[in-house]
C-alpha cells in the first residue's frame, strides 16, 4: 500500500551542501530529518565495498592530483560505455582511503566545491554504522537504501558482489530485518541473488526513462527488454513476486512533453500500485539546470527555479519515496 507520505531519501547524504558520500554530507542529511540515506557501492580491488558514485572517481576525487596514481589512468568499457579515468577495481582500499572526496558539479554546487579535498572516501561499514548511530542519537528509526552500481561488470573481473554485500550486511547487523534497509540496482539479477542468500529487507528495480538494463543484455542481447517496457503494465506484471518496488526516472512520472511541459502525472504509478508494488522516484533537485522546461527560472543553471511546482506534481502522483539532493527541502516539503 502507498505511504500517507513519501519516505524522504538523502540522496547520496546532502549533496546540495556537501560533497556526495562525504561523512558530512551523510551527517547532514541525517541532522535535516531524513527517512534513509542512500550510498552507492562498487568494488576496491581488494573486495571492499567502497561508496561512491561510480567505479571511475576522476570527477568525485583527488586522484587526479596524485603523482602516485598517475599511472592508473587508463580507459574502460563500464556497461558498454567506455570512460577514460581512475577506476576503484585498480586500488586497494588503503589507496582509496588516502583520497578525498570532491564535488561532482562545482560550476552548479560552488558552495559544496569549497569543502573538496577534506574528507576521505568512505566504505560500506563507514555508512551503516553513521546511520546507526545516528539513529541512537535521534531515537528514531533511519534507514539505508543501499543502491549497487554494475554487478555484472563486477561479475566479469571476477567478484561476485551479491555475496561481498551479505557479508558486509552480516557482519554490520543489517541483514536480518531489525534495521530499516532497502537495497536496489538497474540489474534485477543482483537483487534476486540477494534475496535468495536470504537478506531481508524490500528490494526495489530502478528503471531509466530510456535504454535496457546491462544485466539482461549480456544474457540476451537486443531480445533484453527496455526500461519502458519494464515500466508498463506488462512489465510490472512480471515483477509481482519478484521485487517489492520500482525506482523511477521522475521523467517517467512528469511525463514531459516537447515543450519541456509536465504533461503527468503518469500511469506508472498507479499501476505498481494496482500490483501491489511500491514506486520511489529520482532525483528531485531545486536548480534549473535540473528541472524540466516549465519549472525553471531565472538566473542561470545554479539559480533555483520553480521546484515546489515539479514537486508537487511528483507528490501529487502518489509515490512511496522520494530521493532528493538538498535534504532539508525535501523533509520540509514532502512532510
Amino acid at each position: 500500500m502507498p505511504r500517507s507520505r513519501p519516505l524522504v531519501i538523502g540522496h547520496r547524504g546532502a549533496p546540495g551542501y556537501r560533497p556526495e558520500h562525504s561523512r558530512s554530507s551523510y551527517a547532514l542529511a541525517l541532522a535535516m530529518g531524513v527517512d534513509a540515506v542512500e550510498p552507492d557501492v562498487v568494488v576496491s580491488r581488494d573486495g571492499v565495498l567502497v561508496v561512491r558514485h561510480e567505479n571511475e572517481i576522476g570527477s568525485t576525487t583527488d586522484v587526479s592530483t596524485r603523482p602516485e596514481f598517475a599511472d592508473r589512468r587508463t580507459t574502460k568499457t563500464v556497461d558498454g560505455e567506455d570512460l577514460t579515468g581512475w577506476f576503484t577495481e585498480d586500488f586497494t582500499w588503503d589507496e582509496l582511503a588516502t583520497l578525498r572526496c570532491r564535488e561532482r558539479l562545482p560550476a552548479i554546487r560552488q558552495t559544496s566545491a569549497s569543502f573538496d579535498d577534506q574528507q576521505p572516501v568512505l566504505r560500506l561499514r563507514d555508512v551503516l554504522d553513521l546511520v546507526r548511530e545516528g539513529s541512537l542519537e535521534q531515537g528514531r528509526e533511519i534507514g539505508v537504501v543501499l543502491e549497487i552500481k554494475h554487478a555484472t561488470y563486477f561479475a566479469r573481473a571476477g567478484w561476485d558482489v551479491a555475496a561481498l554485500v551479505e557479508a558486509e550486511l552480516r557482519a554490520a547487523g543489517w541483514a536480518n530485518g531489525e534495521l530499516p534497509l532497502v537495497i536496489e540496482s538497474f540489474e534485477s539479477t543482483v537483487l534476486t541473488q540477494l534475496r535468495q542468500r536470504g537478506i531481508r529487507g524490500s528490494s526495489v528495480y530502478l528503471l531509466e526513462a530510456d535504454g535496457r538494463p546491462f544485466d539482461l543484455v549480456a544474457a540476451h542481447g537486443k531480445a533484453a527488454p527496455t526500461y519502458q517496457e519494464t515500466a508498463a503494465p506488462a512489465g510490472l506484471d512480471a515483477l509481482v513476486g519478484v521485487v517489492d518496488g520500482i525506482s523511477v526516472d521522475k521523467r517517467m512520472i512528469l511525463a514531459p512533453d516537447r515543450l519541456g511541459r509536465a504533461s503527468g502525472p503518469s500511469r506508472v504509478v498507479a499501476d505498481a500500485h494496482e500490483r501491489g508494488l511500491q514506486v520511489f522516484t529520482w532525483t528531485c533537485r531545486p536548480e534549473n539546470a535540473f528541472l524540466i522546461a516549465q519549472f525553471r527560472g531565472r538566473g542561470g543553471r545554479s539559480a533555483f527555479g520553480d521546484w515546489e511546482g515539479e514537486w508537487s506534481v511528483i507528490r501529487d502522483a502518489g509515490v512511496d519515496g522520494v530521493f532528493v539532493d538538498h535534504a532539508d527541502l525535501g523533509v520540509g516539503f514532502f512532510r
